[in-house]
């Protein structure tokens, strides 16, 4: 033990080994307890204050996406940067020929086998015969080929978001705040789940299923069960939904509602509010690549949807021709 009224050095301070006597230790100990109290107080009060003078750290108000949207282009707008969608050889203007749908099948996106189906599908339209697609052979429009269509609804709820859209009745259902199936069976439009960050509904689908005409796009870009789909939907002001239809023009050509190809949509003129934007990312390996991006820009429409409903046939319009009607090579029962 040392001496009691040594001194030593510690880590280069000096600190006095003098030990105190026992009316000492007991004062010492009733100041600090004081002081402790005083302390306590105080940084009580401190954060009392800084309570009271700081503003409150709010929440994003989450938006209303709500309503009756529309776009007056078939296709996908180009993204600001990066690697972008397939777009058409076949021009009218400088814009995509909605006459002739005519893939880049040399686009660094595709990889070999992805860029030969879609030569074979552009040289089907080149012959003057529209190839098949989910549109004209009346079969679910799984996303994201139908992101590229004219006019949806959306029906917000706490826990899910329901998107309608106007051909053929089809219903995409988003679930908020949920978590995937560990199994996902796979279905025409996927498992979808969703969260809102800021003042963006956030949407992820997986497991979309494949079937003989399933497409990317309107250039017969196929996909594969390993599709991961993002969607980033958020409300733009009006100047930026300006700007939006003004890149889309560059690539889409502008439709008339009261056109065939318009399909009857119409966009509110009178509406300077904000526009509905989508920005997806699309991601398979099997047949892309790389990650690619695209754009759909909707307005606030005008009156009442257009009922168009196509139910499978024997009827092949499209092409100018009759199917054979399918028969069962036994009977059923």
């Amino acid at each position: 033990m040392l001496p009691q009224s040594q001194k030593e050095t510690i880590a280069g301070q000096r600190f006095s080994m003098v030990e105190p006597s026992a009316e000492t230790q007991v004062g010492t100990m009733r100041a600090t307890s004081v002081r402790v109290r005083s302390l306590a107080v105080g940084l009580v009060s401190a954060a009392t204050l800084i309570w009271l003078v700081s503003p409150a750290k709010t929440a994003t108000p989450i938006p209303d996406l709500s309503g009756l949207w529309a776009r007056p282009y078939i296709g996908f707008e180009p993204p600001l940067s990066g690697p972008g969608p397939i777009v058409n050889r076949s021009r009218v203007g400088g814009q995509s020929n909605l006459s002739q749908f005519v893939g880049d099948y040399t686009s660094p996106i595709l990889k070999p086998h992805a860029a030969d189906i879609v030569k074979r599908h552009g040289d089907i339209e080149r012959s003057g015969t529209a190839a098949p697609n989910p549109s004209n052979q009346c079969l679910p429009m799984s996303p994201p080929y139908i992101l590229q269509r004219q006019q949806i609804q959306l029906l917000q709820q706490d826990r899910q978001i329901t998107i309608l859209y106007a051909e053929d009745h089809q219903v995409r259902r988003v679930r908020l705040n949920a978590k995937h199936p560990e199994h996902v069976i796979p279905s025409w439009y996927g498992d979808s789940i969703g969260r809102f960050e800021g003042d963006t509904l956030v949407v992820d689908t997986v497991g979309i299923k494949v079937g003989p005409h399933s497409m990317i796009d309107s250039y017969g870009t196929p996909y594969s069960e390993a599709l991961h789909l993002i969607e980033r939907y958020r409300l733009i002001d009006y100047d930026a939904g300006q700007a939006a239809a003004a890149r889309s023009e560059r690539e889409n050509r502008r439709l008339l509602a009261d056109s065939l190809t318009g399909n009857g949509v119409g966009i509110d003129t009178e509406y300077k509010g904000k526009a509905l934007q989508v920005q997806f990312t699309v991601e398979d390996g099997n047949v892309f690549t790389m990650k690619w991006s695209a754009t759909s820009t909707y307005w606030r429409a005008s009156g009442e949807w257009t009922e168009r409903a196509c139910a499978e046939n024997t009827n092949s319009y499209y092409a100018g021709q009759n199917d054979s009607t399918p028969t069962a090579k036994q009977p059923d029962f």
